[in-house]
């Protein structure tokens, strides 16, 4: 006999039921509704990219996760191998970012400039599953190629913080920061520049180890005590500020570039004034954000009560250049849509929808009776209603709780007797 097939799904994938189905497809339409609003042009790129574009160290930590292809046909020769490159020419993609950019520098002279782009997709990442994390899943992004004006992250922050508005979350935190204000900080403090990264690893810890965490992390990494003490000075003089951003850019002095702190209030302010959300806008000196391809201004939101960011984004004006050979300004935000649904299911969130009708047909009708039914049916689904045609079960009391249940409000019977009388 033999073996059953396995019908659980493929580790760090999932099987996704009505009742998610219905949240998601929710979500998807408010997104592009709301998104389109503030001029973005929905678009669609392929899941599988050139092995050469995913391994870019444009990812990050990312790459290390790609789910990678096999060369097929001819191709394919095990036996001359010698390396992984050898064998592999493709990969899924594991986020929207550099198929955006790839697309956008194969198709820009059909584009218009600047380029407002809205892409819903999954990806893939070999990553360990877990709540609210899998290994495929759906990222919503919405980027500005093309525009170097601080008129692109005030966008960006308005659209995303309007969505989530709507979606009906108040009270969540937009934090904000620079690259620059970060290699600033660490130049000013005296870090040698190729430990930066090393430094903003450890900074990202802040909200778990605190300051003084921080502090005792960069010294047995053996950083110079004078670099770290004032390095931590620099934190600690904002605290209690009215404006931190200000007090900060006051200690950095001709460490920061006045166009980078100008930049950034003026983000800051353009985003506040026009808000048409309920959340705070929050300048934080420790926002890293841990792709390497951000050269800018980079954001993220969290919600209290929820360990995880459900936004996140920044300006990555380097990376069209490495496909087209001319710098191009980019900038994008994504949201979480993962976390999101996650969010709305342990919330019991249920999607307001038009009311539903289902006929139920005793199943030794008379097919010329049916017919009848149908044809009922078909005229009420041109009007814009829902209607199910179903055959009745033996237990037609659970059939009726079970469509109730799906949001059916109004259930018709007809049965073969009745027809008779």
């Amino acid at each position: 006999m033999a073996a059953k097939l396995i019908k659980k799904p493929v580790t760090g994938m999932k099987d996704i039921l009505p009742r998610e189905m219905e949240i998601r497809d929710y979500l998807i339409a408010l997104i592009k509704k709301t998104y389109k609003g503030f001029g973005y042009t929905p678009i669609e790129t392929p899941c599988v990219e050139n092995i050469e574009n995913l391994c870019s160290k444009n990812g990050g930590e990312n790459e290390k996760l790609i789910f990678k292809i096999l060369k097929r046909g001819a191709k394919l020769d095990l036996d001359s191998a010698s390396s992984e490159q050898d064998l592999v020419d493709s990969g899924l993609r594991y986020d929207l970012t550099v198929p955006l950019v790839r697309y956008y520098s194969n198709n820009a002279q059909d584009l218009p400039s600047p380029f407002k782009a809205l892409q819903i997709g999954s990806v893939w990442r070999a990553d360990r599953p877990q709540k609210g994390r899998f290994r495929q899943f759906v990222q919503c992004d919405i980027d500005v190629l093309g525009d170097p004006t601080n008129l692109a992250e005030i966008e960006l922050i308005l659209a995303t913080t309007t969505l989530l508005g709507k979606i009906g979350f108040s009270g969540f935190v937009v934090h904000i920061n620079d690259r620059r204000i970060l290699k600033a900080m660490a130049a000013y403090s005296g870090f040698a520049s190729e430990t930066y990264d090393q430094v903003f690893i450890t900074l990202d810890k802040m909200d778990k180890i605190g300051l003084d965490g921080v502090s005792a992390e960069l010294l047995e990494q053996g950083f110079d005590k004078e670099a770290v003490e004032r390095y931590t000075s620099l934190f600690t003089a904002m605290e209690g500020t009215a404006d931190p951003l200000a007090a900060l850019a006051q200690k950095l002095g001709d460490a920061l570039p006045a166009e980078v702190y100008d930049g950034l209030s003026q983000i800051m302010t353009g985003a506040k004034n026009v808000s048409g959300a309920d959340y705070i806008l929050k300048f934080d000196p420790t926002l890293v954000r841990g792709m390497s391809y951000y050269t800018g201004t980079i954001f993220e939101i969290t919600m209290e009560g929820f360990p995880f960011s459900v936004a996140g984004g920044g300006r990555y004006d380097e990376m069209v250049g490495k496909f087209t050979g001319t710098p191009t300004c980019a900038c994008g935000f994504s949201i979480g849509f993962e976390r999101i649904v996650t969010i709305l299911l342990d919330q019991g969130y249920t999607v307001e929808t038009e009311e539903k009708k289902a006929y139920l047909v005793e199943k030794t009708m008379p097919m010329d009776r049916l017919a009848e039914i149908i044809s009922r049916a078909q005229e009420e689904r041109k009007q814009g209603r829902a209607v199910l045609v179903s055959y009745m079960n033996k237990n037609r009391k659970f059939q009726k709780e079970q469509l109730t249940n799906e949001g059916y409000t109004e259930i018709v019977d007809f049965y073969t007797e009745e027809l008779k009388k």
